[in-house]
């Protein structure tokens, strides 16, 4: 660990840490959610309101907010550009600057840059993507996503070996669509939970709804999947989780979903879902490791392949050199309340 992230979790070291580490995947449902988290703990609920504020403010933590299955609403694509390497921090940061972009990373590949849009219709994605590819002079891979198999950037930051994360349910094939009476909500969960004593009742008082009525459809989109989860949205590269890689492979279209099931429940995998191939990209099935150091990384990428059966088919591995970008998606921007439009509780990351 270095002195960078020993920095970002200074303070009451075991708390900080244990607040961070055991509620990634589910805050209380209660109306006072810190007094609950500090019961477990023995301290107050202000201590825990601080010890949280402090890890937003120093880029630990970047929200405590929901994470949401593809297909509850809006829509989102994956995006690759080969960009000459003397223009790519200028490209970059053209990226950056597109509403809705929420990762951009340079990767070890032909295809360096690859960025995630996020926004309330495929439409509207479209339409800043072909304005980026103006500006730029470049031509953009597009990636749709066909299924997911594992969403879950949650991380066991005490381990010491590949980030390991909980094992969970299935992620389900298809989700229903979030009602549009319910799309206020959702824009306030990806905006983040208010740090304050009752931030249920903050958010109900916005919406003109009753406390008891945002903790149960908070409730109910989790039984459904809808919402994979709402928890604390940690950085993991601050939190000396900085290694990444992203393996791709080619594996015919009727076999894929055999192989991913097992793909998605090996060690250090955080994401595992099957996208449409690409002019000139044959690979259909992509998976995300995640791991301390580039050996760490490199071992869990062959261990998960081996479970997998995928060691024969055609892949690649595209490490993580730089990232430019990170921070919530925007699925429901177009809803939220107008008091909330201009004041996002979500911290992008520029490395």
């Amino acid at each position: 660990m270095n002195a960078r992230t020993l920095d970002l979790v200074a303070g009451p070291v075991p708390l900080r840490e244990a607040l961070l580490n055991d509620w990634q995947q589910r805050l209380p449902l209660v109306s006072q959610p810190f007094e609950a988290m500090g019961r477990r703990y023995g301290c107050s609920e202000a201590v825990v309101i601080e010890q949280l504020a402090q890890a937003v403010s120093q880029g630990s933590v970047s929200r405590l907010g929901g994470v949401f299955a593809p297909g509850s609403g809006g829509a989102g694509l994956l995006c690759a550009l080969a960009v000459p390497p003397a223009r790519l921090e200028a490209v970059a940061a053209l990226v950056n600057a597109v509403p809705g972009v929420n990762h951009n990373y340079e990767r070890e590949h032909a295809y360096s840059l690859w960025f995630v849009i996020t926004g309330p219709s495929r439409d509207w994605i479209e339409q800043r993507l072909v304005a980026l590819e103006q500006r730029c002079g470049l031509q953009a891979l597009r990636l749709p996503m066909v299924r997911p198999y594992r969403i879950n950037l949650g991380f066991d930051l005490r381990a010491r070996g590949p980030a390991p994360v909980p094992a969970g349910a299935a992620q389900p094939a298809r989700v229903r669509a979030i009602e549009p009476g319910q799309r206020p909500l959702a824009a306030l969960l990806e905006q983040g939970l208010p740090l304050r004593p009752r931030p249920f009742a903050a958010w109900g008082e916005a919406l003109g709804w009753r406390e008891p009525q945002v903790l149960a459809r908070l409730q109910a989109w989790l039984d459904e999947g809808v919402l994979r989860r709402f928890g604390v949205i940690v950085r993991h590269h601050e939190l000396g989780i900085a290694s990444n890689a992203m393996c791709v492979f080619d594996v015919p279209d009727d076999e894929v979903d055999a192989h991913a099931r097992v793909l998605a429940q090996q060690p250090g995998v955080t994401l595992c879902y099957r996208r449409e191939r690409g002019p000139g990209w044959p690979f259909n099935l992509f998976c995300m490791i995640h791991g301390r150091e580039r050996d760490a990384v490199r071992a869990a990428l062959v261990a998960a392949r081996e479970a997998a059966g995928l060691h024969a088919f055609p892949q690649a591995q595209l490490f993580s050199r730089r990232r430019f970008k990170q921070c919530g998606s925007g699925y429901f921007v177009d809803a939220l309340p107008a008091w909330a439009a201009g004041a996002s509780a979500q911290e992008c990351a520029h490395a």
